[in-house]
């Protein structure tokens, strides 16, 4: 199955940025024009920026947002397990759903005040998808750290306040590199995610306005099929954009691992 489903379409795919074409039977070898043109591609460069852009903002915001109410709800504070329901629930919603709930609220917000929309912004519009994936996902990567705040050794808690620790070092020196397995994880699925968005820009957004505020994946997209003979040129742009990911990934999980050894 996952032969079928990802090793061969990946190959496949691979294969076909090499080539031109309309249909899968109708190709023509153009060896690295595809790359050329996608190199060149003005929209490409700047959805590469916007993304960028938004995949820094976002991870740090839901990380950080996530671990501090995980923290909190460790403690001992009535009614926690209803909050980490209320948290989690939008993490249940579909990216498309969510997209087009918070254009309509944004929306009325922004011409009521500002007297513009988020097809009209980008700047808003860039905003806008950080409040939509950051009000998604942070109750999902709560529950990751909750998960590894409560694997933190009580004794060494206890021992630390002996000695006259305050919250602060208690925070700094023990809780967070115990939980280091989970700050791991949840900055590798952030930094992934970050980059991999397409329901909820394709909802909120719709890379308006003249595609300012379009991310990689919709780019992409939008290459392949709205943009006639140029689907070689979008397969090979997806290419590019898997060894992005992939390698920003694989420094991102070697540099927060190194830490998890140190500790």
């Amino acid at each position: 199955a996952f032969i079928i489903g990802f090793v061969w379409p990946f190959f496949w795919g691979l294969y076909l940025s090499f080539f031109k074409f309309r249909t899968l039977s109708k190709t023509t070898f153009v060896g690295l024009d595809n790359y050329v043109k996608a190199f060149t591609d003005t929209s490409f460069g700047s959805s590469f920026l916007f993304t960028v852009t938004f995949t820094i903002v976002s991870v740090l915001l839901i990380n950080l947002l996530s671990f501090t109410i995980a923290y909190f709800l460790t403690g001992k504070i009535r009614g926690s397990t209803i909050f980490r329901t209320v948290f989690f629930l939008p993490n249940l919603i579909g990216g498309i759903v969510l997209g087009y709930l918070w254009k309509i609220i944004l929306d009325a917000i922004i011409i009521k005040y500002l007297e513009s929309s988020l097809a009209l912004n980008a700047t808003y519009g860039f905003i806008g998808l950080v409040i939509l994936v950051c009000w998604q996902q942070i109750g999902y990567f709560m529950i990751i750290y909750i998960a590894g705040l409560q694997n933190v050794p009580l004794e060494h808690i206890e021992a630390a306040q002996i000695d006259g620790a305050g919250r602060w070092q208690i925070l700094k020196n023990i809780i967070i590199p115990a939980v280091m397995p989970s700050i791991t994880i949840c900055t590798f699925l952030t930094l992934t995610n970050g980059f991999k968005l397409f329901d909820q820009n394709l909802a909120l957004t719709n890379g308006e306005p003249m595609r300012m505020s379009e991310m990689l994946a919709m780019n992409i997209y939008n290459t392949f099929y709205d943009r006639t003979g140029y689907e070689g040129v979008g397969q090979a742009e997806a290419v590019i954009f898997f060894i992005l990911v992939a390698i920003i990934s694989m420094i991102q999980l070697r540099a927060t691992r190194s830490k998890e050894v140190q500790q």
